[in-house]
């Protein structure tokens, strides 16, 4: 056979490109596979041969970067060329026409007394990860995360895997696009399986995993997980004079340009056809292979949607429509007591394994006595769980028409043998609470030690409670100082460790000998010192020198800190066993003095709430920024609050903020505040 000259080479290799990638849109975007995959292989395994054989040819944007092969050492930051917003969210009808009643009163004023006639495109709001794709002259450029809205990272090559994103356009446009990355169920179902047999972690829901899979540095193994793509806006076009003057307009020229549009789309004439639309897809929503979280309500018309324009969080001419927090029912089967760090006892209820939310729930924390009184919860009960992006499930409510007759009202014990000592416990004067009368029992100091190496306190990476317990129960750790006394020798002989692992370890212990005044006083449990009285302590003393000396009177001038707070404090640091601890972890320990350094004072004597999942940052983070700025960070909404902080999935803290009329910002807004 005739060895194919240079030029009849290159030739066949553009050919086969084209098939191949039209073969790719035919399956991947369209659904309408025209060949066998086996026949598609074949074309595909023929195009990476002789690429790779006459690399002169290779480009790009050739569909045979599907496949992967790119190792990355990390990912780099982009600045986006158009803004990427997040949208605001509504629960209800009710609200929903509240959303319509501002538009209407925006547009009266611009058309100068003079209603338009609104219409609304109703979409899906896909359960999946933002991707902003950028073109140039047709041909895909970049691939970013949504990051802040305004920096992303890069992730071109993995998202270069994905058969549905087009590596070039059926036109020569420039162009940015912004759309969701998702994981179908089956797939998911098929990559935890795999990892199941490879005894590696399981994902908790398919948005983690195609979270995990974007952000991987093996291209291989991001084209080994079938991701998809849904692209629904287009932030930024020039040449070629496409135009469109409705969203439904703009989601057809998507697809003639050769991306995959979310189908179910429909124009809505008011918004009681986007409450029929939303009510359907409650119901239909389970029954797609891949995840729905709501609706998407925009204004159709592109020159009301200028005219309506964003504030400084989000656009006004859309609004995400979350679905309810999904619910689910189980038995339960026991209340147990758990014994934290500081000696509350908390009950929680064992059920029988439930699947909500992405993620298997066999344990519901009932939080305190009063709560327990409140849902008349018992063991037998069948109760309805919510969980709603929160880590903690909640029980909503219990079916007493289930009852069977044999169950019996749950009461505190006496004794909770964890406790330690004689294993009493007695209720907080004043509180829902209950707590140990002994301070020391094993359990506690557990728990103690967990929360001392925790993110919150000293982040000591690696030194996680399954190490802890073993140290602990082969007694080479009783208190905090002895965690800073360990040797490599000490730890490579524990199971599951080895002398490399356990050199990474003792180097993260190293590392954290340097910390923070307040997160310092965290480490401590203390009696009645959270995250927020340790913040204001640092504030106000900025020395913990001069907090170990000082009195109630003192500690009560700081606003937030009480009697009983102030009592606890002196008390703690009077008490020999701690001062004889402190003086030997200081030794150990480099606090960096000075108290909290804000940025600001912009947001001094505000009190926020942070809820559900941010994309730029974690909650903790979150908080930092806050109190850095001079602001109070609060666990639950009430009364006092001034802000609650809403991300993906937030929960029953969202739902009271809005019951009790407490401005809400979403990610985008809180960003913005930080940035003024």
């Amino acid at each position: 056979m005739k060895k194919p000259t240079q030029t009849g080479t290159k030739d066949r290799i553009e050919k086969l490109r084209d098939l191949v990638a039209h073969h790719q849109h035919l399956y991947h975007v369209l659904d309408q596979p025209e060949i066998s995959d086996e026949a598609y292989d074949s074309l595909l395994r023929e195009l990476i041969s002789l690429e790779e054989e006459f690399p002169q040819y290779q480009i790009e944007n050739s569909p045979s970067m599907r496949v992967g092969g790119t190792l990355l050492e990390s990912f780099t930051k982009t600045t986006h060329s158009v803004r990427q917003w997040s949208l605001d969210n509504v629960f209800n009808f009710e609200e929903l026409s509240k959303w319509q009643e501002k538009l209407q009163r925006i547009l009266i004023k611009e058309y100068e007394g003079k209603l338009p006639k609104l219409e609304y495109c109703a979409e899906l709001k896909i359960d999946g990860l933002k991707i902003v794709l950028t073109y140039v002259g047709g041909a895909l450029v970049r691939a970013a995360t949504r990051g802040d809205g305004i920096i992303g990272e890069d992730v071109t090559h993995n998202i270069r895997t994905i058969g549905s994103i087009p590596l070039t356009l059926s036109r020569a446009v420039d162009i940015t696009v912004a759309g969701e990355i998702w994981l179908s169920k089956r797939e998911f179902e098929r990559i935890n399986r795999e990892r199941k047999k490879n005894d590696e972690p399981l994902f908790q829901n398919p948005r983690n995993a195609a979270a995990g899979t974007i952000r991987q540095l093996d291209s291989k193994i991001t084209a080994s997980r079938k991701l998809d793509s849904f692209i629904y806006d287009i932030s930024h076009i020039a040449g070629d004079g496409l135009e469109w003057k409705t969203q439904t307009e703009e989601l057809e020229l998507l697809r003639e340009l050769g991306f995959k549009v979310e189908g179910h789309y429909k124009l809505c004439k008011s918004i009681t056809d986007i409450e029929k639309f939303y009510n359907t897809w409650t119901e239909k929503k389970e029954k797609q292979d891949f995840g729905v979280d709501g609706i998407v309500a925009k204004v159709n018309d592109v020159a009301l949607q200028e005219k309506l324009g964003h504030t400084g969080k989000a656009p006004r001419f859309v609004v995400a429509y979350k679905f309810p927090a999904e619910q689910v029912t189980t038995t339960v089967h026991d209340i147990v007591l758990q014994v934290g760090r500081t000696g509350v006892v908390t009950p929680v209820a064992e059920l029988e394994p439930v699947f909500v939310d992405g993620s298997t729930v066999s344990r519901a924390t009932l939080h305190n006595e009063d709560e327990i009184k409140r849902l008349d919860v018992r063991v037998g009960d069948t109760v309805i769980l919510q969980k709603a992006g929160d880590v903690i499930p909640d029980i909503v409510s219990v079916i007493t028409s289930l009852r069977k007759g044999t169950e019996k009202p749950y009461k505190f014990p006496k004794k909770v043998m964890a406790c330690g000592g004689d294993g009493r416990i007695e209720r907080v004067p004043g509180q829902a609470a209950w707590r140990c009368v002994a301070k020391d029992s094993p359990e506690q100091t557990r728990q103690k030690l967990y929360y001392f190496v925790s993110k919150k306190a000293f982040n000591i990476d690696g030194l996680g409670p399954r190490i802890l317990d073993l140290l602990f129960e082969k007694k080479l750790i009783k208190t905090f100082p002895d965690i800073f006394e360990l040797k490599a020798k000490d730890l490579s002989p524990l199971e599951g460790l080895g002398e490399k692992s356990a050199d990474n370890i003792i180097s993260q212990i190293k590392e954290a000998k340097r910390v923070s005044l307040h997160r310092f006083i965290i480490s401590l449990s203390i009696d009645g010192v959270g995250e927020e009285t340790a913040y204001d302590l640092a504030r106000h003393f900025g020395s913990f020198k001069v907090l170990q000396k000082t009195n109630e009177e003192e500690l009560m001038k700081i606003d937030g800190v009480g009697d009983i707070v102030a009592r606890s404090i002196v008390h703690w640091f009077k008490q020999k066993k701690h001062q004889d601890m402190l003086k030997r972890l200081l030794r150990h320990v480099n606090i960096e003095e000075g108290g909290v350094k804000e940025t600001s004072t912009k947001f001094e004597g505000l009190t926020f709430v942070i809820t559900g999942t941010l994309d730029s940052m974690s909650r903790d983070e979150a908080k930092e920024k806050v109190r850095l700025r001079g602001g109070a960070v609060s666990s639950t909404v009430s009364k006092n609050t001034d802000y609650v902080i809403v991300g993906a999935n937030p929960g029953s803290k969202a739902q009271k903020a809005e019951t009790m009329g407490v401005e809400m910002w979403d990610e985008d807004a809180f960003l913005a505040e930080l940035d003024m």
